[in-house]
């Protein structure tokens, strides 16, 4: 089945965020869409799953003709979409959600609950996940419960799958099985639209990609002989060089952060080091602890012995309060649920640290805020740079940048940056401003930076230094100059038992 995309435009109010696209997704075809945040993709995904309907334009699904969809007609006619954010009920075990809206049943009343369990064992078998039927959603990990979703789509008989950043928020090794059921999909005649930021996983799995910009299509290939450059070329609009190396670091500088012997509940014995001016990376696959620790230091978790020091000061962090107060801020790796304020604006967002320290009296000075606001958002690069834009209305690496800019400004005082996964859900382009934003203040203000993250691209493109972790424990201390990601690979792969 082949699902072709013509003239679609889609209309909110003013805003044009779908202009004339076209598209194509042959059967037994991997076809990669590709933009930054606000380009048009998701726009594309709803009218495709229903969730919207075009201004104009039409979608055409083997061979039938449609203006518009609902998710109804979206499922009968075979399409599936599984969502960044999973759409499955967890008080509910894995064959209820398998079954959910299509159950089996005997006169329509009664359940035949031992079909359903044998169906969900060969849905699962297909999928290649090797949990029980009767297993609690709760108790799935994010990888499980996307291959669960998959299974949904495939029990409705899904002739194109639509997976939004399907691995944003997957291990390695759950990326690697993702990578292999696409390649089973696609060699049962499935045709599955592939949409991420992650370009490795385009050059791998794609047979065509298409670029989008300003809710146009903007280029379009087949893969053969397209490289990881020239997608990044394609998805920014401009050619990109080598990457840009952070600025050095004096190696006897005394620490702006040092950890002695840290315990806490899954961390082990962990020291490091990280110098003013100094970005560090924290790689591991997830469980190894290093989301752990920044928590940890964040006060977010309590530490059992050790000591923490920051500019040489000892300091005993029991709550978020006490590291603010000591110079340490975190960055969360889930923006929405644990930074960002969504009613809020982006300015309120962005001085919401500093609004006592600017205040007077105990009354808020708006102007001072404003040029808080002001000055980070064009450091920045903080598009709108409107401070009463609602934050839940940016895109996703828009909305990173605020809550970067709460923790790095003139008046915030901060000493150590804590980021976690500093990139997830941000489009090439806002990731290369976000990488030369954190290069910029490391540099002029001597800020410590120590992030956690599993995409070793990122790793090579913004570490001074990678400590490795595994298991709790940090395992080893490589210099970036020396490091390229094929050898971070293999770190994590040589540690992973056989499959």
């Amino acid at each position: 089945m082949t699902v072709s995309v013509r003239g679609l435009t889609k209309r909110y109010g003013p805003t044009l965020a779908l202009d004339d696209v076209d598209l194509d997704v042959a059967a037994g075809e991997v076809h990669a869409l590709l933009g930054h945040n606000g380009a048009g993709k998701s726009t594309v995904i709803k009218c495709l799953g229903g969730g919207t309907a075009p201004s104009a334009g039409s979608i055409t699904i083997g061979g039938t003709t449609h203006d518009a969809l609902d998710p109804r007609s979206s499922i009968a006619a075979g399409i599936a979409v599984i969502y960044q954010h999973l759409s499955l009920i967890d008080r509910l075990d894995v064959t209820e959600n398998l079954h959910l809206g299509q159950e089996t049943t005997t006169a329509g009343v009664f359940l035949r609950r031992a079909d359903q369990r044998a169906r969900a064992v060969r849905l699962l078998e297909r999928v290649g996940l090797d949990v029980s039927p009767g297993t609690p959603v709760r108790q799935l990990t994010i990888g499980q419960r996307q291959l669960v979703e998959i299974a949904k789509a495939l029990s409705r008989d899904a002739r194109l799958l639509v997976l939004d950043e399907p691995s944003a928020a997957l291990s390695p090794v759950e990326s690697r099985r993702l990578a292999d059921l696409v390649r089973l999909l696609k060699a049962d005649g499935i045709a599955v639209l592939y949409v991420t930021h992650l370009l490795n996983e385009v050059v791998e799995l794609a047979d065509r990609t298409t670029v989008m910009r300003d809710g146009r299509v903007v280029w379009s290939q087949p893969m053969a002989g397209v490289s990881k450059t020239d997608l990044v070329t394609a998805v920014s609009g401009r050619a990109h060089g080598a990457a840009v190396a952070p600025r050095p670091v004096d190696p006897d500088t005394p620490p702006a952060l040092a950890i002695e012997h840290l315990r806490a509940p899954g961390l082990h014995d962990v020291s490091l080091v990280v110098r003013p001016g100094e970005i560090v990376g924290l790689y591991g696959l997830v469980g190894s602890g290093r989301s752990r620790l920044l928590e940890t230091l964040f006060g977010r978790r309590p530490a059992t012995s050790g000591t923490v020091a920051v500019d040489g000061r000892p300091v005993r962090v029991r709550r978020p309060d006490d590291a603010l107060r000591a110079g340490l801020a975190l960055v969360p790796g889930d923006r929405l649920r644990q930074g960002l304020f969504g009613s809020l604006s982006s300015g309120e967002n962005t001085v919401l640290r500093v609004m006592s320290l600017t205040a007077r009296a105990g009354w808020r000075r708006p102007r001072a805020e404003q040029e808080v606001f002001r000055s980070t958002a064009a450091a920045f690069g903080l598009r709108p740079a409107d401070p009463a834009v609602p934050v839940s209305r940016l895109s996703g690496g828009n909305q990173q940048k605020v809550l970067i800019a709460r923790w790095v400004n003139d008046r915030a005082g901060t000493r150590v940056l804590l980021l976690d996964d500093p990139t997830q859900g941000v489009d090439v382009g806002a990731r290369a401003e976000i990488y030369d934003v954190l290069r910029q203040v490391a540099a002029d203000q001597g800020l410590a930076v120590l992030f956690a993250s599993n995409d070793p691209d990122e790793v090579v493109a913004l570490a001074h230094r990678c400590l490795v972790m595994r298991q709790g424990r940090v395992v080893d201390d490589l210099d970036m100059r020396d490091t390229d990601e094929e050898q971070l690979l293999d770190l994590i792969h040589s540690e992973l038992e056989p499959s």
